[in-house]
């Protein structure tokens, strides 16, 4: 009777983040932030068709980099979870911190138990009545959930754009120096980010019920 190969358990999950990461780093990066009506997305999305952001419930965003199929996935099964929980209860039941912990189960699933592990990262953005209550939970490839404050990157380059994002926020800020913000920080210093390049939606509570609004690439200006 032939032993199976062995692996240590340290070295098959060190395997797996690896393996994660290294496609999560090969697609473009997305941020997030408090500004004065709620949150504001901004992605580096060249498609017009594909979308990175997404509404999941009246006032709650999802957002994923990544592959593309693997977060459309969640956002679909997201998506599906708030609707049965708001007509089961109530729409108000619907709170963004369920939705963060039942992505942090189906990722933590697949990354201890499947042989290849999602190769994204998402977010999931709650805004209430309240300036200054905004929830923003970032759940990496392996179920790990993080509670951020006011700002959230997404993808490869991660720690260099929240720099340059952190060096110019401002609490309380308008859409339109969000926006600047976020362009200059996805870009960097060596390139520049038109229009086309961008996909951008907010959590606007000035909205009534449902506070997602998504801003085409033509509107861009009006900001």
């Amino acid at each position: 009777m032939s032993m199976p190969f062995y692996v240590a358990p340290e070295q098959m999950m060190k395997d797996r983040a690896d393996y994660a990461r290294k496609g999560i780093a090969r697609g473009r990066s997305l941020v997030a932030m408090a500004y004065e009506h709620g949150v504001f997305i901004c992605a580096e999305n060249p498609s017009a068709t594909l979308h990175k952001v997404s509404e999941i419930y009246d006032r709650i965003a999802f957002a994923g980099v990544g592959k593309y199929n693997e977060f459309d996935q969640l956002r679909i099964a997201g998506v599906r979870h708030a609707d049965l929980k708001g007509f089961t209860y109530s729409r108000e039941d619907v709170e963004a911190r369920s939705l963060a912990n039942n992505y942090a189960q189906m990722l933590g699933q697949t990354f201890t138990h499947e042989m290849k592990p999602m190769e994204v990262e998402i977010l999931v953005a709650e805004i209430t009545d309240t300036p200054g209550e905004e929830q923003l939970f970032h759940i990496l490839y392996d179920g790990t959930v993080m509670d951020e404050r006011n700002i959230v990157v997404l993808g490869g380059d991660a720690e260099a754009i929240r720099e340059r994002v952190a060096s110019g926020f401002e609490a309380g800020m308008s859409a339109a120096a969000a926006l600047e913000l976020a362009r200059g920080a996805l870009a960097g210093d060596d390139r520049t980010l038109d229009d086309d390049d961008l996909e951008v939606a907010m959590l606007d509570r000035t909205k009534g019920r449902r506070t997602f609004v998504r801003i085409p690439d033509g509107e861009l200006d009006g900001l």
